[in-house]
């Protein structure tokens, strides 16, 4: 069966310790079999709270990275990389102690940051991520967590727009170690065709998120799910689905996502409902 998931975003930023504890036994009681971590700062959670509660309630854990300002891995300095690179191999440790197989997010730049690149340009700045992931993949291989590295829309960034790009900047990095996350938001923007593009990517997705075209409840919108789902059994994902959306409670997170008006009755509505829709498409699918 699909496991699906669901980003505590939906609700609250930045997770607490606090928000663990009222969160996490909602979500496992709703039926998700995955809650979706994200690490905004080093000691916003704790670890081991998150881990016991995961196990205590039968949910797996997946984390993904964040990259605010003056987090970048290419066009800065070394100082800026290393710290960088420090984050990602904190949030490889956080992954290791929930118990998630993978992190995932755009690991290569802060999300905003957008300027021109031509051919050239590009090519030097694709080299340039690959040798600063490489410490980090280095750090994530003997943790056993693959790296997710997330293409973005091109208002979010200029750098990996799509998923054609992403394989060609991650070029010569081990798969094993370094693989695509995937988020349905983003390519629903950017791809001409989203399941050539999924299939393209074979054997090198290592995450999945999803939400409605708005950012709203997957299943009320105009993806093409059923295609979509066909193309990531095409492609041999066979990880969790999860939900990423944003409220508009939070002023920062409303505005860093473009959060302007309500996307959903209310946020478990959005989390509810999206997990029937999913768990339903998911079963009709099953062999």
């Amino acid at each position: 069966m699909t496991r699906i998931g669901v980003n505590t975003w939906v609700w609250t930023s930045p997770l607490t310790d606090a928000g663990l504890q009222e969160l996490l036994p909602r979500v496992a009681s709703w039926g998700f079999d995955v809650a979706e971590l994200p690490v905004e700062n080093p000691g916003d959670w704790d670890p081991e709270l998150a881990a016991t509660l995961c196990r205590d309630l039968g949910l797996g854990a997946s984390v993904c990275l964040v990259m605010p300002p003056g987090r970048e891995l290419v066009a800065a300095d070394p100082q800026t990389v290393r710290s960088t690179q420090d984050y990602l191999r904190h949030v490889v440790d956080v992954a290791a102690v929930v118990g998630a197989p993978a992190i995932a997010g755009p690991a290569y730049s802060s999300v905003g940051r957008t300027w021109r690149v031509d051919d050239n340009a590009r090519a030097g700045l694709y080299a340039e991520l690959r040798d600063s992931l490489g410490p980090v993949l280095t750090h994530a291989a003997a943790a056993g967590v693959v790296v997710g590295v997330e293409p973005l829309n091109r208002y979010e960034t200029s750098l990996l727009n799509t998923i054609e790009q992403t394989l060609t900047a991650l070029e010569g990095l081990p798969v094993e170690q370094c693989g695509i996350a995937v988020d349905i938001y983003h390519q629903n923007i950017e791809e001409t065709d989203i399941g050539a593009a999924i299939r393209a990517a074979t054997g090198r997705i290592t995450h999945v998120q999803v939400s409605g075209n708005d950012r709203g409840t997957p299943g009320i919108d105009h993806i093409d799910w059923d295609s979509l789902v066909a193309a990531l059994g095409e492609a041999g994902y066979a990880g969790p689905l999860c939900i990423e959306s944003f409220t508009g409670d939070n002023a920062t997170i409303a505005t860093a996502a473009s959060i302007w008006r309500p996307l959903a009755p209310t946020q478990d509505a959005l989390a509810v409902d999206g997990l029937a829709f999913l768990r339903a498409l998911t079963t009709i699918r099953q062999p």
